[in-house]
């Protein structure tokens, strides 16, 4: 004999999935970032979460839980119980080098998290000493071909590091890539003439570069940054298709109910577009893209793909 469930069972999973999206949030969120207090991660969270709680009334919580590239803070969350109330701050190199660089990761990038939107890109900027005699991405490439091996490029950990290789091998060009410990010592080789290029963010190289102490040569993203105009893209500049750029995204674990996942992205895009919110990003010179959890998940695939190839190429080993 067939037995089949009562209404009530049936009616309560027909209506269980929009029902955890409607309900949620009932307690307070935890946003964990992978990395140290007072980087780009970290305070775009606490912007993004001081706007949720006011629309809320829960507190989300922001925790610093840094380590091993990020992996310490990833693999927390990607175990945490899908529900909606731990999420992380996804970087390309948390959700894209990572994959390639380390064989065995504690969990897997594209299945165990489940991608909300990004809250910012900040496309990287090519920038030299001023003494470097080229005034764009595409002398770089001339003055580097007739200077094999020559000009000193500082990088600044992983994602700068492989940015780097990527231009070298897109422009087929040979460059001295010297690896610093963090940005700001390789910004810093860049300032003193220690090094003739570097990647920087706009925001934080604007002051030097007004004042003439750097040079900024391209923009590594899809457009020109508002903040410089009249800087062109590396794209323009002679490397078609070329982008190298910082992004920062929410990602809750990989199992968490659709309707969850579609109500933080809901809310956050409604955050992002906030006049006094926009202002902030655009003014420290991010991109606000406003994509769906879809488009952030293709985001995610592409970058793995991208990296994995660089890695492997150069022979990069984890910090």
């Amino acid at each position: 004999m067939i037995r089949f469930p009562p209404l009530i069972a049936i009616a309560a999973m027909l209506v269980s999935p929009p029902a955890a999206g409607q309900q949620y949030p009932v307690k307070p969120i935890r946003i964990v970032v992978p990395f140290a207090p007072g980087g780009p991660s970290d305070l775009l969270a606490r912007t993004v979460g001081q706007k949720l709680t006011e629309s809320w009334g829960q507190q989300v919580i922001i925790e610093n839980r840094a380590g091993a590239n990020g992996i310490v803070g990833c693999e927390l969350v990607a175990k945490s119980p899908p529900d909606g109330y731990t999420l992380v701050m996804g970087t390309p190199g948390t959700h894209g080098i990572n994959a390639a660089l380390f064989p065995k990761l504690p969990y897997d990038t594209i299945r165990d998290f489940a991608p909300i939107t990004r809250l910012g890109v900040s496309p990287y900027l090519l920038i030299s000493h001023p003494s470097l005699p080229a005034r764009s991405a595409r002398e770089v490439i001339q003055l580097a071909r007739a200077r094999p091996g020559e000009i000193a490029w500082a990088t600044g950990g992983s994602p700068t590091q492989l940015a780097a290789e990527l231009f070298k091998r897109t422009a087929k060009i040979e460059v001295l890539i010297v690896p610093y410990k963090g940005q700001a010592p390789a910004v810093t080789a860049a300032l003193s003439g220690e090094v003739s290029l570097v990647w920087g963010g706009v925001a934080q190289t604007l002051p030097q570069i007004k004042a003439g102490r750097l040079r900024a040569l391209g923009v590594a993203g899809t457009q020109r940054s508002g903040v410089i105009p009249d800087v062109p893209t590396i794209a323009e500049s002679g490397l078609p298709g070329f982008e190298a750029a910082g992004w920062y995204g929410l990602l809750a674990p990989g199992a968490t109910p659709r309707a969850i996942v579609e109500r933080l992205n809901t809310e956050v895009v409604q955050i992002l577009r906030l006049p006094d919110v926009a202002q902030r990003l655009r003014g420290e010179a991010y991109e606000i893209p406003g994509e769906t959890p879809d488009q952030f998940a293709a985001v995610i695939r592409a970058e793995v793909a991208k990296w994995e190839p660089i890695v492997k190429q150069s022979g990069i080993k984890p910090e």
